[in-house]
């Protein structure tokens, strides 16, 4: 290789390694870019490199800084570069690494954070012996909380577990603040958990699990963002009580529904019965009202499969048919006298006929009679066999109508 090209293999090598740049410093010899870059990679004094989150980073404010570089850590980065470059091109293959797209690598030199913070994603060089990195996966992460024994505040134990939804937003931050952000933050969402549980009732850790998982969210936050951690989600997955008190509170849920119903059907019989003091008050002003009623009433009984309906009448209507009868007796009683009043009269006769004369009508009307009554005793003593014989029969019935009459009252009652 000719001395001009390797005289430049050696400035792009330090360049990559030390500054992360090819193009050459203005108005410097070769030895002075040596010492200058050598220099440069050792101190720490770039503002971004400090504060690399705002007022928290990896070195802490209070703590003394040497920005003055060591001869020692001056002369093991010029043994390592030389090393580099006699073993070229193998040593190309342990100085050149790669991250992927959700990684980044945070780079140590002789114990000191590199200048530009976490590199990546893509290939970076390191010098071997005296670099050192740590990859970080920047993909969110799961975290199931395991269940939790709490007091809540009203003295009741119930078992919570949750799931915490977090990743790192700062690689450099989570790996010089803290030892392990990861095992730090689940540490962490466990006594959140408990924390935050204990300061409630425990009706609101049944019904405000969205409030209460937003308010984990925000503090566990808010603690781990001196680590580099942003939490994005909590979520309580499950509340379980003991077995004792879910028998209680599902007896008082019972009680709590049928005291409800029994309201409702309170209600509702208070209803109806103002309905039926209405209908009752209607009916009492219109006398037909309640004679339809009852002829609505038979309807719907009619309407049944049933053989034979046998149903007590109302007085008024009893009435009515007993006025009927005497009235159709009446009027039979005067056809007949009206059919005896059509004989031709009578001859004048003396007093004493004439006083005779009603016995012998009399005597000849029974005569009259007489056939007819003959023929009804005839009658009534074949029929006597016949009714000693259903005598036994309708005593059997007998039992049987009342239970029917019964029971049509009472669907009569319960219509009306």
């Amino acid at each position: 290789m000719p001395p001009g090209a390797f005289c430049v293999v050696i400035k792009l090598v330090f360049r990559v390694a030390v500054l992360g740049s090819v193009f050459p410093v203005p108005g410097s010899s070769s030895t002075e870019l040596v010492f200058r870059l050598v220099d440069k990679g050792l101190r720490t004094t770039d503002p971004g490199l400090r504060m690399s989150l705002g007022s928290r980073n990896a070195i802490l404010p209070d703590e003394e800084i040497s920005d003055k570089a060591s001869t020692c850590g001056k002369l093991l980065i010029f043994l390592s570069v030389a090393l580099v470059i006699m073993t070229l091109p193998f040593s190309l293959f342990v100085c050149f690494k790669v991250v992927q797209e959700y990684e980044r690598a945070v780079i140590f030199r002789l114990g000191r954070l590199m200048q530009g913070g976490a590199k990546g994603p893509g290939i970076f060089f390191i010098l071997p012996c005296i670099d050192s990195y740590a990859r970080v996966d920047l993909r969110t992460r799961t975290y199931d909380v395991p269940p939790q024994e709490v007091l809540t505040k009203d003295s009741v134990t119930v078992s919570v577990d949750a799931v915490v939804y977090y990743r790192v937003s700062n690689a450099t931050v989570s790996i010089a603040n803290v030892e392990n952000a990861h095992h730090s933050t689940r540490l962490l969402a466990q006594t959140t958990l408990r924390n935050t549980m204990g300061t409630r009732h425990l009706h609101e850790i049944l019904s405000e699990r969205m409030t209460i998982s937003g308010t984990m969210q925000v503090q566990l936050d808010e603690a781990t963002d001196a680590w580099g951690i942003k939490v994005e989600r909590v979520e309580i997955k499950d509340v379980r009580l003991p077995v004792q008190l879910q028998r209680a509170m599902a007896a008082e849920a019972e009680a709590a529904r049928e005291a409800r119903a029994k309201v409702i059907a309170a209600e509702g019989e208070q209803k109806a019965s103002r309905a039926l003091r209405e209908a009752s008050e209607v009916i009492g002003d219109s006398p037909a009202a309640l004679q339809l009623r009852y002829l609505q009433t038979l309807n719907t009984i009619s309407a049944e499969k049933n053989s034979t309906i046998v149903f007590p009448l109302p007085i008024d209507l009893i009435t009515y048919f007993l006025k009927t009868n005497e009235a159709t007796t009446q009027q039979n009683a005067r056809k007949a006298a009206a059919a005896i009043g059509n004989t031709p009269p009578p001859l004048q006769l003396a007093p004493q006929q004439q006083q005779m004369q009603p016995q012998q009508q009399q005597q000849q009307y029974q005569q009259q009679q007489q056939p007819q009554q003959q023929y009804q005793q005839q009658q009534q003593q074949q029929q006597q066999p016949q009714q000693q014989q259903q005598q036994p029969q309708q005593q059997q019935q007998q039992p049987q109508q009342q239970d029917q009459l019964y029971q049509q009252g009472q669907q009569i009652s319960s219509a009306m």
